[in-house]
C-alpha cells in the first residue's frame, strides 16, 4: 500500500513542574501474599495456600553490603547472572528509593483519553503515548522544546498499541481501531500499513515486534491474530481466539515464542513456526475473567498476566502446568476507562500496577487511595505504593523507563513523570 501522511500539528502540553515537598506517606494497609491458583489443563483449576498479612514496610532494611558488591556488580553488567543477594540488595535499595519519588512533570495534551504508552528504547527521557482520538505525543520531558504531538482522526481512531521500531528508533508502530497495523516516523508519515480494515467492525488491539526475526504480530477484536514480514507481507492470518485478542507478547530471546490474552478468559502460549490452527497451543492458561494483558518478564522466566477485575497472575516459563502465583488486586474493568495492566520493572523483580479501589474487594479499606502499587514478582507481597494527592485519579498504565529509574503513568487525559526528588538522591 502506497505510503501517505497523516494530519500533523503541533501543540504545547499543559506541563506542571512538582516542587519538592515532604513525602507524602503511603497508605500503610497491608496487603496480602500471593495466593496460588493450580492450573491443570484448559478449562480446570484449584486454589490452595492462604493469605497471610506482610510485616510493615517500615521494618523492612537493606541487607548489609556484600564484600564482594563490586564484582558482583561488574559482572552483572557483563551479562553474567549476578548472585541472588546481590539481586536482593540492589532491589532493596531501590525500593528505600521510592519514598522520594515525586511527580516532577505532567502533561495533559488530549481531549480524549490516553490509551497507550512506550518508552524510547534508547533515550531515557523521551516517551510515546496514545490516546482515544488517535493523537499521539512523542515528548522528550528532558528538553524544553515543544514536544511532537500528531494528530488523529477523533472518534473512532483509538491507540491500542505502541511499540517503537526496535530496527529505527525513529520510528514507531500503532495498531488502532481506526482498522490499521501500521509503521510511521516522527513527522506524522506512514511508512508502511501491515494490516487494513474496510469495516467498521474490525479493528486492530495489540502489536509487538521481533528485530531478531524482524516480524511484527497483530491481534483484533474478532479473536484473530496475523503474523507479518517487516517488509509488510504476510505470513499467516488465523482464528485463535473466541473473541478479542487484547494483548500479544513475544518472548524476548525466544522470538518464536507467543502469549496470547484475550477477553475470552483465556491466555494461550504458542510455537510461531507450528502453529497451523486454533487448537495448535502450546498451553492454554483459563482465567475467571477476561484478560487485559500477558507480558513475559525482561529475563523471559515468567509470564505476567492481568484480567479484568481482581487478580495478577505469575506463571513460570519453564513450568506451565505448575500453580501460578496469584495476587488479590482491585483493577476492574469499566467502559470509560483505560483498561488496567501490570507491567514488570526493567531491572528488578517488581510488578507495577494501578489500583482501582472496589468496595467488593476482599481486602478494600474505606477511602481507600488510587495509588500505584508495586509487588515482588516471586512472594506477591506489597513493597511500595505510590500517591500524590494532587494527582488522584485512577491509574491505568505504568511502566518504567528501560534504565528503571523514571516512572510515566497515564491517568485519564493526563501523562505523570515521576522521578527520585533531588533532595532524596
Amino acid at each position: 500500500m502506497a505510503p501517505k501522511r497523516r494530519p500533523e500539528t503541533q501543540k504545547i502540553p499543559e506541563l506542571v513542574v512538582r516542587p519538592k515537598s515532604k513525602r507524602n506517606r503511603s497508605p500503610g494497609e497491608p496487603e496480602p501474599e500471593a495466593k496460588h491458583l493450580c492450573v491443570k489443563r484448559p478449562g480446570s483449576s484449584r486454589r490452595f495456600g492462604s493469605s497471610c498479612p506482610r510485616e510493615g514496610l517500615a521494618r523492612l532494611q537493606v541487607p548489609p553490603p556484600c564484600s564482594c558488591f563490586l564484582r558482583a556488580l561488574h559482572r552483572h553488567r557483563l551479562g553474567q547472572s549476578a548472585p541472588p543477594a546481590l539481586q536482593q540488595a540492589l532491589q532493596q535499595s531501590f525500593l528505600n528509593s521510592l519514598t522520594s519519588y515525586r511527580i516532577f512533570q505532567k502533561a495533559a495534551p488530549f481531549d480524549r483519553r490516553a490509551t497507550a504508552l512506550a518508552w524510547h528504547p534508547t533515550h531515557p527521557s523521551t516517551v510515546a503515548v496514545g490516546s482515544k482520538g488517535g493523537d499521539i505525543l512523542l515528548w522528550n520531558f528532558g528538553i524544553k522544546d515543544k514536544p511532537t504531538f500528531l494528530k488523529g482522526i477523533g472518534a473512532g481512531g483509538s491507540i491500542t498499541g505502541m511499540k517503537f521500531n526496535p530496527l529505527n528508533a525513529n520510528q514507531f508502530f500503532t495498531s488502532s481501531m481506526e482498522g490499521t497495523t501500521r509503521l510511521q516516523d516522527f513527522k506524522g508519515n506512514t511508512l508502511r500499513v501491515f494490516t487494513s480494515s474496510t469495516t467498521c467492525n474490525l479493528w486492530y488491539c495489540s502489536l509487538d515486534v521481533s528485530a531478531q526475526s524482524r516480524v511484527v504480530v497483530t491481534g483484533d477484536n474478532l479473536g484473530n491474530v496475523i503474523l507479518l514480514n517487516m517488509d509488510g507481507k504476510e505470513l499467516w492470518n488465523l482464528k485463535i481466539h473466541k473473541r478479542k485478542v487484547t494483548h500479544v507478547a513475544l518472548h524476548p530471546s525466544c522470538d518464536w515464542f507467543l502469549a496470547t490474552a484475550s477477553v475470552d478468559q483465556t491466555v494461550k502460549i504458542w510455537d510461531l513456526r507450528q502453529i497451523k490452527g486454533k487448537s495448535s497451543f502450546l498451553y492454554s492458561l483459563p482465567h475467571r475473567q477476561g484478560v487485559n494483558a500477558a507480558s513475559f518478564s525482561p529475563d523471559g522466566a515468567r509470564l505476567l498476566t492481568t484480567d479484568q477485575k481482581s487478580e495478577i497472575r505469575v506463571y513460570s516459563a519453564s513450568q506451565w502446568d505448575s500453580p501460578p502465583s496469584l495476587i488479590p488486586h482491585p483493577h476492574r474493568h469499566f467502559q470509560h476507562l483505560t483498561p488496567i495492566k501490570a507491567s514488570w520493572h526493567p531491572r528488578h523483580n517488581l510488578i507495577v500496577v494501578g489500583r482501582y479501589p472496589d468496595p467488593n474487594f476482599e481486602n478494600c479499606t474505606p477511602y481507600e487511595l488510587r495509588t500505584i502499587d508495586m509487588f515482588d514478582g516471586s512472594s506477591g507481597k506489597m513493597m511500595y505504593q505510590l500517591y500524590d494527592p494532587e494527582s488522584n485519579g485512577i491509574i491505568s498504565l505504568s511502566e518504567f523507563s528501560p534504565m528503571g529509574d523514571t516512572l510515566a503513568s497515564v491517568m485519564g487525559y493526563h501523562v505523570l513523570i515521576w522521578s527520585q526528588d533531588d533532595a532524596g538522591r
